[in-house]
C-alpha cells in the first residue's frame, strides 16, 4: 500500500517537473523571439524611411563563436583541384602565380583566383552549372549554393558557401563566373572550421539590427525607395589572415539583402550591432 502511494507521489512529481520545465522553455523561447509589437514598430520605422520589407526574422537565440583557421592553403592541393594536368603547371618566379598553356592561378593574401579563358573543364561545351556542382561535390561537400546573380555586363555568378550545423559560414566561399565561354573564373577563400568556442552570447534582435541598417541607408532612400528582399543569420570571419597556424573567430552576422544590392548583402555584427562596409 505504501509503495502504491509512493509511486503515485513520484508520478505527480514528474508531471509537475515536466510542466515546470515546459513553462521555462516557453519563457526562454519567447525571450528570444520578436514580438508582434516589435515587428509593428520596426515596420513603421522602415516605412517612414521609404523602405519596404517582405519577411522579417523572428528568432535570435544566443550563439557562440566559431573557431576557423586562417586562409592558408596547400598549394599542391589547389593546383590538383583546378588544373587538368597539374604536372604541366609552371610557377612564375617566387610568386604564387601558376600557369599552364591556357589557365592561370593566383594565390594572394588568402584569396584564390583562377582564370580559364576557354572554359574550366570544357564548361564551354557542356552545362557549366553541372560542372560547378560537380566541382563542389568533389572538393567541398559541405558547401551549398547560397546565391546567384547576373552581372551588369553579362554573365552569371554562382556562390557556394559552407554550411556548418545549420548556419552558413559567409566567409568560406567558392564563386564561379559563367559566361558564353563557360566557367571563365573561379574565386575561393576558406578556412578550416574547428568548432564552436566560448560562452553563449546574446544577439542584437532583428529589429535592432534593422535600425542600424536604416541609419546606414536612409540618406539613399530619401529619394529612391528600397526593398529588403531577405534577411538571415550567418557566421562571418571579419579579420582575414593567410598565416599558417592562426585561429580566428567567425561570429554571427545578420545579412540584409535588398533589390539594389543583388547578392552583396549588408553585414551587421549580431553581437555588437555594428554594420560593416
Amino acid at each position: 500500500m505504501e509503495w502504491e502511494k509512493a509511486k503515485t507521489y513520484i508520478l505527480i512529481f514528474f508531471v509537475i517537473l515536466n510542466v515546470g520545465l515546459g513553462s521555462l522553455m516557453l519563457i526562454e523561447n519567447r525571450r528570444y523571439t520578436l514580438t508582434a509589437e516589435q515587428e509593428r514598430h520596426i515596420r513603421t520605422v522602415l516605412n517612414q524611411n521609404n523602405i519596404s520589407m517582405y519577411t522579417l526574422m523572428h528568432r535570435f537565440p544566443p550563439m557562440r563563436h566559431l573557431d576557423v583557421t586562417g586562409f592558408y592553403y596547400d598549394t599542391d592541393e589547389i593546383i590538383s583541384m583546378l588544373f587538368e594536368t597539374p604536372d604541366a603547371t609552371q610557377r612564375q618566379g617566387d610568386n604564387y602565380i601558376f600557369e599552364d598553356d591556357i589557365n592561370r592561378l593566383t594565390i594572394s593574401n588568402g584569396f584564390i583566383f583562377f582564370e580559364s579563358p576557354q572554359g574550366f573543364r570544357n564548361s564551354n561545351e557542356i552545362n557549366p552549372r553541372q560542372v560547378a556542382a560537380g566541382f563542389i561535390r568533389e572538393n567541398f561537400p559541405d558547401y551549398v549554393l547560397d546565391s546567384e546573380f547576373v552581372e551588369p555586363e553579362g554573365g552569371v555568378r554562382l556562390i557556394f558557401r559552407e554550411m556548418y550545423r545549420g548556419h552558413l559560414v559567409h566567409s568560406n566561399q567558392v564563386e564561379f563566373y559563367i559566361t558564353d565561354g563557360g566557367i571563365v573564373q573561379i574565386e575561393m577563400q576558406f578556412g578550416r572550421i574547428l568548432g564552436h568556442s566560448g560562452e553563449l552570447r546574446m544577439l542584437a534582435s532583428p529589429d535592432e539590427a534593422l535600425l542600424t541598417f536604416v541609419q546606414r541607408v536612409r540618406h539613399f532612400t530619401q529619394d529612391t525607395p528600397m526593398t529588403i528582399v531577405g534577411m538571415d543569420l550567418v557566421y562571418f570571419q571579419e579579420y582575414l589572415s593567410d598565416q599558417e597556424g592562426g585561429v580566428y573567430h567567425a561570429v554571427p552576422f545578420y545579412r540584409v539583402f535588398t533589390r539594389c544590392s543583388g547578392d552583396r548583402p549588408y553585414l551587421i555584427n549580431a553581437f555588437f550591432n555594428v554594420i560593416i562596409d
